[in-house]
């Protein structure tokens, strides 16, 4: 069903560096806590990505991602997830992160 753009507008939608990444045992599915920096207008937010097939902690830092920075916080057991980090699975399902094809200022809004 198409939807306006007015109605894109609304999801705010914008790039951040990573700039910690920890270890989520607690996690149904294997995942990793993500702090994310999205500048001084929206500052360090955090997030749940499965995200540990395909990538190591140490290949995310200071990795610029993609969020959708509107969302209510999801609580994901004992975790607060604060943004949704984008990213679209591979042939195998597992999770590959949407990223602007080269480094960007950080906090900039995806239109």
């Amino acid at each position: 069903m198409p939807i306006s753009y007015s109605d894109f507008e609304k999801v705010d939608i914008r790039v951040g560096r990573i700039v910690a990444v920890d270890d989520f045992p607690a996690a149904r599915k294997p995942a990793y806590k993500l702090t994310i920096d999205f500048g001084p207008d929206i500052g360090l937010k955090r997030s749940s990505a499965q995200l540990t097939t395909l990538y190591s902690k140490d290949a995310l830092i200071d990795r610029q991602v993609i969020a959708v920075v509107t969302f209510a916080p999801k609580q994901i057991g004992p975790f607060l997830s604060e943004v949704l980090t984008l990213g679209v699975p591979d042939g195998t399902g597992e999770v590959v992160l949407l990223v602007p094809e080269r480094p960007v200022p950080i906090g900039g809004r995806i239109f």
